[in-house]
């Protein structure tokens, strides 16, 4: 089973157990209605967790690290796994912030490339379908491993295709079979950001653009990549924000798991 089925899943069992209380009269639908309108979050004061995105989305709710204190991301995950979810995204934290967590009691699995972190991981069983993480350069490799594990702990089968940037591309040419056999792929690059294009003009599947800030000053921290691929010749590319690998696995996800689950 895997981890967004799972989280899905648990809440589920929680809501048909509240019905089948009040259907057996140990509960009654006054109490029931009040337990029901509080579930849906929980105001931790600093934040309020989603605790039924899994039910709507089909996915649980991520946490951006970026800018909160240790204190506020471990509350947070604590919250969310009293609910019983698994397999909880923490992206953007650092290695001390990790430590941190690890150091309350917290199991997470730390990434440092990408900065992200994974808390009560579990092993997904048979992950579906095939999305395709290719970057242009090792350089890029941060907002690749951001997208790949993203897609991979919401139970996605994920093939890496690094390096493969159109300075070289014989290197592109020699996966294409990869490429041409994934139902998603998301396309990684900095400088002009010519890799999804290219891409995008060689498989028939949808393609996810990714620029990154990686460039020399003319690049202007990604915007460079950015208008190339919001200008690709190539149809079927979509682009998402700089540097946001997070937002492009959670895309490929959603494609790939179309007429699967």
């Amino acid at each position: 089973m895997h981890s967004v089925k799972l989280n899905a899943a648990t809440q589920k069992d929680q809501i048909l157990k509240l019905l089948k209380d009040v259907q057996e009269g140990s509960l009654s639908p006054d109490d029931a209605l009040m337990r029901l309108h509080l579930s849906p979050f929980e105001d931790l004061g600093y934040a309020k967790v989603d605790l039924h995105r899994g039910l709507r989305q089909g996915v649980g709710e991520v946490i951006y690290g970026q800018n909160k204190t240790p204190g506020q991301v471990i509350g947070i995950i604590e919250a969310m796994q009293e609910k019983g979810l698994t397999n909880i995204l923490v992206t953007r934290i650092s290695q001390d912030t990790a430590d941190l967590i690890i150091n309350s009691g917290i199991e997470l699995d730390y990434h440092p490339i990408p900065r992200l972190g994974i808390a009560a991981r579990r092993e997904i069983e048979n992950p579906l379908g095939s999305v395709a993480i290719a970057s242009a350069g090792t350089s890029d490799m941060a907002v690749c491993e951001e997208a790949a594990l993203t897609a991979e702990v919401f139970g996605n089968k994920v093939t890496r295709v690094y390096d493969v940037g159109v300075a070289g591309i014989n290197r592109l040419l020699a996966r294409l079979d990869v490429l041409a056999s994934a139902r998603v792929i998301v396309a990684v690059a900095g400088m002009e950001g010519a890799l999804a294009s290219v891409i995008g003009g060689l498989v028939s599947c949808p393609v996810i653009a990714v620029p990154t800030s990686v460039g020399y000053g003319a690049n202007f921290g990604g915007l460079s990549a950015l208008l190339s691929m919001l200008n690709s010749c190539a149809s079927g590319v979509s682009v998402v924000n700089i540097d946001n690998g997070f937002g492009a696995g959670y895309i490929a996800n959603s494609i790939n798991k179309i007429g699967l689950t």
